[in-house]
């Protein structure tokens, strides 16, 4: 992807938003900060930890990265707590 195709992508983004799908295909849109559950260890956070998202950022290959405890993780490493 170039530069100028990231660029595109991110400008309909933003770090304090995300659009989720739930079970049952209602979309959500969540604002930071959101609570998670951590699947497994990773890092300095421990399996079933419930933790908050302060910000969310894409990577240039457009994957989901949460920012937590002032860290970066891959989304899939987390659950996302049901929202209210």
């Amino acid at each position: 992807m170039s530069d100028d195709e990231l660029s595109d992508v991110l400008k309909y983004s933003s770090p304090d938003t995300l659009y989720i799908i739930t079970w049952n295909n209602l979309l959500k849109k969540l604002f930071c900060p959101f609570q998670v559950v951590v699947k497994h260890q990773i890092g300095e956070l421990e399996k079933g930890e419930v933790v908050w998202v302060n910000s969310v950022k894409v990577t240039a290959k457009l994957k989901t990265v949460f920012l937590i405890k002032g860290r970066a993780y891959y989304y899939d490493h987390f659950e996302i707590l049901d929202p209210p």
